[in-house]
């Protein structure tokens, strides 16, 4: 087994590697003055199992070519399998034409990758589960919530009696309900309205949530315009305490000024992505996760254990 690592967030590699107990491959991976990505693998791999571990997050078209590249370099190599590891999958959310004359690019870069040479795909907490439908190679489609419901357990809300699990839209119940069916707790619903891509206009709340603490579930955030609206109208709501759980913190400067300034008193996220930090963050490490369902693939034992919560 050789476990290889981009640039996009070799501290995660580095973690998996560790997990598993081996130490990463040897590669060259840098970029040209003119912005071209170089890869140079400085170890014999011929035959071997190669995972190239390398999530899609911004800057996310360069990142998703250095993973096109290395997968090109090791299949000049000789490698036996190819597994791509993409903890955070970039465009899922262009997953469908919910207008005229728009590309469906989740399902492009998977036509992308598996045409490089990908063999196998592990990922976690795809923004839509059909997306694992538009490869055509095996798919583990993974989940952060056993990882992040321990930590919640064990250092955010001590009284589950008085927990509300809360989905900031309906398109996010079916994960907001298997936290709440985990831990024991109601589950309510925040339905919304989308101004913009980076403005949004939360309406009103579908469940009881007064005088009760509530931990807003989501797949990502990126300027956390969801997860701010939801948790202030929670407040009106008669919320005490709000968290926010969620899979990809992909953070930026605007998401990290709208947490601080939220009512959110503290969001709990994974490390998928090297974005994943800022005032009220923590980020737990999924690296555990990956590098045991690394070892099964390797091994060729199943992985559906890892699902349990």
């Amino acid at each position: 087994m050789k476990i290889i690592s981009g640039t996009s967030h070799r501290e995660l590699a580095e973690r998996i590697a560790q997990s598993i107990g081996i130490e990463l491959t040897d590669v060259t991976v840098n970029t040209f003055p003119d912005g071209e990505s170089f890869v140079k693998i400085n170890e014999n791999i011929r035959g071997m199992d190669v995972f190239i571990v390398q999530p899609t997050c911004p800057p996310t078209n360069h990142n998703l070519m250095e993973l096109c590249v290395m997968v090109d370099a090791v299949r000049r190599a000789s490698a036996g399998r190819i597994t791509a590891v993409i903890p955070f999958y970039g465009y899922a959310r262009q997953d469908r034409k919910d207008q005229p004359r728009v590309p469906i690019t989740a399902k492009l870069v998977a036509n992308i990758l598996t045409a490089a040479g990908v063999d196998r795909v592990v990922t976690v907490d795809l923004h839509a589960a059909q997306i694992q439908g538009f490869f055509d190679i095996p798919v583990d489609h993974l989940y952060a919530a056993p990882v992040l419901i321990r930590h919640l357990r064990e250092h955010y809300v001590k009284d589950l009696q008085n927990l509300t699990v809360v989905s900031p839209d309906v398109g996010g119940v079916k994960m907001a309900r298997a936290y709440a069916v985990a831990l024991g707790a109601e589950l309510a619903i925040v339905a919304k309205h989308r101004v913009n891509a980076t403005q949004v206009e939360a309406m009103n709340v579908i469940g009881n949530v007064a005088g009760r603490d509530v931990v807003l579930i989501d797949d990502m955030t990126e300027t956390a315009g969801t997860l701010c609206a939801a948790a202030q109208i929670l407040k009106d709501n008669g919320a005490q305490r709000v968290f926010a759980c969620v899979s990809h913190g992909v953070l930026g400067d605007l998401a990290r000024e709208r947490l601080a300034s939220s009512c959110i008193e503290r969001v709990l996220t994974s490390d998928t992505v090297p974005l994943a930090y800022g005032p009220k963050v923590d980020c737990v490490s999924v690296a555990g996760l990956l590098g045991e369902a690394i070892q099964r693939i390797h091994d060729g034992e199943s992985v559906s254990s890892l699902f349990d919560i």
